[in-house]
Parts: C-alpha cells; structure tokens; sequence
C-alpha cells in the first residue's frame, strides 16, 4: 500500500493546504496528514482544534487521515511504513527552504522521499501568517480559508480588531 506523509503546522488549514490533499489522495492510496506539534511553537489553535478542523475538512476523501506528531517526521514515517513526503510549494523561497528540509529528511532516513507539489496558481499568496493578520483587524479571508476556519479564526483573533485606543 502506496502512504503519503503531508506535514505541516496547518495553523490554519487553508484553501491551500487542501489543494495540496487533494491533488495528493489522486496520486496515492492513502494520505497522513501529519499535524506539528512543537511544545517551543506558539499556535493559534491547539493540536486538537486542528486536527478536528482539518479532520472534518479532508472528510470528503476516503484515503485520507489526520494525526498529530511531536517528534521527528522521518519517524512517523517509519512508524507507518510511508516512503514519501508531500510537501506543497508556492514559489522558488517555499521551494529553497523545503528543498533544504527534504536533504536534511533524507540524512535521517535515506528511504524516505520527498515530492514537491506546486500549489494551483489562486493559491500561491495564501499564507497562514497573512491571513491571521487579515482576520484579526477583520479583512476578508473568505477565499483563502473554508468557512469552518473563517469563523474558528475570527472567534479566536476579534479581539484585535479596532486598532489603537483613541482617547
């Protein structure tokens, strides 16, 4: 059985990550997707807001599962016996920065690969940094985030918007 690994922080899921699934559970008979979790991070959401987030967003796709990992993913890996890593680029710095992650995989666990998916075009300024800022002043994300996300982040971050203290 052909398994695909696509780690990430998904802090939050977005509209991208999804394409990246998607086009993935075509491409191989299952899918982890594979949820960071780094004690030294801060998150917006906790592990288990993701991973019910994202569970119920890849829920449409049969071969694919969501977990939460807090070590090396070369590890997870070899704990379910996947060879290949999916990881999604959107330009030549998203390219640069996994290309050098991927070696680095590689030195731990020569029996694991990475494959590198480019995002679709829409996709390719969609970054959960932007679209925290975006939600926290309250722009609109709506085409860069499912509506489950959309409203999870505004609960979570209404509380900047307004700007300065004016007295």
């Amino acid at each position: 059985m052909a398994i695909a690994v696509f780690p990430g922080s998904f802090d939050p899921p977005t509209y991208g990550h999804l394409n990246v699934i998607e086009r993935a559970a075509h491409l191989f008979e299952r899918i982890d997707v594979v949820i960071a979790v780094n004690p030294e991070k801060s998150y917006t959401f906790s592990a288990e807001e993701r991973l019910s987030l994202l569970s119920e967003l890849t829920a449409p796709y049969r071969n694919v599962c969501v977990h939460q990992w807090g070590s090396l993913i070369v590890d997870y890996c070899r704990k379910v016996s996947a060879n290949v890593l999916i990881r999604g680029v959107r330009n030549a710095h998203d390219f640069s920065y996994e290309f050098d992650l991927s070696l680095v995989n590689s030195s731990l666990d020569k029996d694991v690969q990475t494959l590198f998916l480019p995002t679709d075009q829409r996709y390719v300024l969609v970054r959960s940094s932007n679209i925290k800022e975006l939600a926290k002043f309250g722009g609109d994300i709506s085409g860069m985030v499912p509506p489950s996300v959309e409203n999870a982040l505004k609960a979570r971050l209404s509380h900047g918007r307004g700007g300065p203290d004016m007295h």
